[in-house]
């Protein structure tokens, strides 16, 4: 049982805007900080992704990385993660990026809060 409020998936208080829609080029990484936590937000093509910044292997930066074909390249080790389910290319000992729910409605790119990890 929930100790708070049961949102519906479309309830406006579950959604935060977090950058304009059109400041997204047709490959971009752009970094932001949301409710204290560092995440990426990634346009490829015509799909939009949301994940941590940190590599899950040793921490790189993965804003520094290069996104293609559905995949985010880790800058440091070349290793990449899928942008469907966060799997990690084979051969490296890593948990899977973590993906947050988006969305791209009324001109702006939105994420659920609730799926934010709790601050640090």
């Amino acid at each position: 049982m929930s100790d708070g409020p049961i949102l519906a998936d479309d309830d406006p208080a579950r959604w935060m805007v977090v950058c304009p829609r059109d400041r997204m080029s047709e490959r971009a990484i752009l970094c932001v900080t949301v409710a204290g936590i560092d995440l990426l937000l990634i346009r490829d093509g015509d799909r939009f992704h949301a994940c941590e910044r940190a590599c899950p292997h040793e921490q790189a930066d993965l804003g520094l990385g290069r996104v293609a074909d559905g995949r985010l390249h880790c800058p440091r080790h070349l290793a990449w993660f899928s942008l469907g389910d966060g799997a990690i290319s084979p051969g490296w000992p890593s948990r899977p990026l973590r993906l947050y729910p988006i969305r791209a409605d009324q001109g702006q790119i939105w994420i659920d809060t609730r799926a934010l990890p709790p601050r640090r």
